[in-house]
C-alpha cells in the first residue's frame, strides 16, 4: 500500500508534546491550575511558560513532553480537564517536525493555525 507523502511510520513515535495554550488572566490560571495536576498525577518534563508566542506555536503556552506509554491515560485526562483551552498533542519521531506537528498531531478545543513555515521543507 502506498502512504501518501504526509504519512509516517507510527512505530518511529518515541514521545509526544501536550503543548497548553492560553490567552488572558483567566485562561492562565485555569492552565496553571492543569499544570500542576499533570505534575502531581504524571510522570512528565512540563517546559517553561512561554507568555508570548513561540516556536510555531501562536499564543503563549507551556510545553508537557511524556512517553508514548503515557498517551492512553494522559490524553482522556486533558480532554476531560481543558475547559475553554486548546490543546495540541503531537508525536516526537526525532525525524520531522514538520510531520510531527502536522501528521502526528491532534487538537482538543479549537485548532490554532501554527506557523509551521519555521520547520522549512523539511517533509
Amino acid at each position: 500500500m502506498d502512504l501518501p507523502a504526509h504519512s509516517f511510520n507510527p512505530d518511529g513515535i518515541e514521545g509526544y508534546h501536550a503543548h497548553v495554550y492560553y490567552q488572558g488572566e483567566e485562561q492562565r490560571a485555569l492552565a496553571a491550575e492543569i499544570r500542576e495536576s499533570i505534575a502531581a498525577r504524571f510522570d512528565v518534563e512540563l517546559g517553561r511558560w512561554r507568555d508570548k508566542p513561540v516556536g510555531p506555536h501562536p499564543q503563549p503556552m507551556y510545553q508537557v513532553a511524556f512517553d508514548k506509554t503515557l498517551l492512553p491515560e494522559l490524553l482522556p485526562w486533558l480532554m476531560a480537564v481543558r475547559g475553554a483551552l486548546s490543546i495540541l498533542v503531537h508525536c516526537t519521531t526525532g525525524k520531522n517536525d514538520l510531520l510531527d506537528h502536522t501528521a502526528g498531531a491532534i487538537w482538543l478545543g479549537s485548532q490554532l493555525e501554527l506557523n509551521t513555515a519555521i520547520f522549512g521543507d523539511s517533509a
